[in-house]
């Protein structure tokens, strides 16, 4: 049997209550773990793919619900009263798990004519929008969670948007102190903008795990696609940096985002990558 469950805001040992018993939310959806993308922070999704997390269970941010077997019997029933509060619903479909968000905007009062056997008036009736596709699914056989945007399940899944990392200032002023880095123009840490601070993050791990003797052919990659847009002093390996935007061009380039087609010979810039 399906059930439709909420987690209600402000109660603490029973946050999570049943709302309907023996009904199917959400249509079946057809996903190909296989096909879905390891969540990564600078990859855009093409319109019809879904990041996952695998092994969720072992992670800090899993649901406790979600590590034990499912039993409708041990939730209580949600009450009128409790319909504003709810945070967050969730449809437990053949074992797996479907999570929608709840915001103020999804709740409609509005006087509606509703078509059923026969037409009838709907006056004063609070509503909750159901959206055509939920914002995760965890599959239990598969022990896996996907979803589409972080920001959107992070209030579900509390200390999730851990995964976006974005780098301290500390971690900010070690990047600009690098030895291939001349600041000039002004150009420091207070003006490095938010993007730019998530690349740093992902740029300091690529750094970590680079040989030091690959560091030249590294400065020979981004020279080579970023002449006219960052200017390289040969004689001392350094990139000066004056704005925002060269520092974005040098971060592409420590993760390797420019590249030439085979055919034509066009240089790119990769605006997201997937290890294959």
């Amino acid at each position: 049997m399906d059930h439709v469950l909420v987690k209600v805001k402000g109660l603490r040992k029973k946050p999570y209550l049943k709302m309907i018993s023996d009904h199917t939310l959400y249509d079946p959806v057809g996903i190909d773990l296989g096909a879905c993308v390891p969540y990564s922070p600078d990859h855009n999704l093409d319109e019809d793919a879904w990041f996952k997390i695998e092994n969720f269970k072992a992670q800090p941010y899993c649901l406790k619900l979600l590590k034990a077997d499912f039993n409708s019997v041990e939730y209580d029933d949600l009450t009128k009263g409790a319909f504003a509060k709810i945070a967050f619903i969730f449809a437990v479909q053949e074992g797996d798990f479907y999570f929608q968000k709840v915001t103020p905007s999804l709740f409609l009062k509005k006087k509606m004519i509703a078509f059923g056997e026969a037409a009838e008036v709907e006056d004063n009736n609070t509503r909750l929008v159901v959206n055509s596709l939920p914002d995760a699914i965890y599959f239990k056989d598969n022990d896996t969670l996907i979803f589409r945007n972080l920001a959107t399940i992070s209030s579900i899944f509390k200390g999730i948007d851990a995964l976006y990392k974005e780098a301290t200032n500390d971690e900010v002023e070690a990047f600009l102190e690098e030895d291939f880095i001349e600041l000039s123009n002004g150009y420091n840490m207070d003006k490095v903008s938010k993007p730019n601070r998530k690349r740093v993050a992902l740029a300091m791990d690529t750094l970590a795990a680079l040989p030091e003797a690959d560091r030249g052919q590294m400065y020979t990659y981004i020279h080579s696609y970023c002449e006219g847009k960052l200017e390289f002093d040969a004689d001392n390996s350094t990139f000066e940096i004056k704005s925002d935007d060269e520092l974005k061009y040098l971060l592409y380039g420590i993760e390797q985002r420019f590249y030439t087609t085979p055919l034509g010979h066009e240089k790119r810039l990769a605006n997201s990558v997937q290890a294959m």
